[in-house]
């Protein structure tokens, strides 16, 4: 991925190893997905995951704790609490597809039913990709490290001028570069 690699033993200056603090065990990312699936209540979770009540009260406090997740007292009876995504939450959706089809590609014959797809069509979703900031889907030989002082100069050394009103380097939601993308 070029000439620059990252300072591995730094746990501070790259996002995954801060992801994996919160997110970074199976019964979090389990939560997330029964989460997505519309369960909402601590007894729904219990029964459907088949988690240990310990286990499942620490994981929640810590998906509270980091915002992916908000408690709300339940709008019918005020003395029980939901559980809902917060739009921290709802970004790790992407995360859940890439890994849920990591795990279908390279898993034990996963059959998956029910098959996830786009709601319009009602056909499976493509594969997860890495986007450019215009939208071109890249592969490994595509990435490169550089650093921040150095965004938009290409290896020529001509300068790259972004897409869109999105700064070079910022961090998007794939909805924001379509909104983008279709204004133009």
């Amino acid at each position: 991925m070029g000439d620059i690699r990252e300072p591995l033993r730094e746990l501070t200056e790259c996002g995954l190893p801060q992801a994996l603090e919160v997110m970074g065990e199976r019964w979090s990312f389990m939560i997330l997905r029964a989460s997505f699936n519309g369960l909402h209540h601590f007894e729904e979770f219990l029964s459907e995951l088949g988690i240990a009540r310990n286990i499942l009260s620490n994981r929640l406090a810590k998906l509270v704790e980091h915002g992916i997740l908000r408690r709300d007292p339940c709008a019918d009876d005020r003395r029980k609490i939901e559980y809902r995504l917060t739009d921290k939450g709802f970004d790790l959706l992407p995360t859940m597809v890439a890994l849920r089809q990591w795990g279908q590609k390279y898993g034990a014959e996963v059959v998956e039913n029910p098959v996830l797809v786009d709601e319009r069509d009602r056909l499976p979703i493509g594969p997860t990709s890495i986007l450019s900031h215009d939208g071109r889907i890249l592969g490994p030989a595509d990435l490169a490290l550089v650093e921040r002082g150095n965004l938009g100069i290409r290896a020529d050394g001509s300068r790259a001028q972004p897409a869109s009103e999105l700064g070079l380097g910022d961090v998007i939601a794939i909805e924001s570069l379509r909104r983008a993308k279709n204004a133009a």
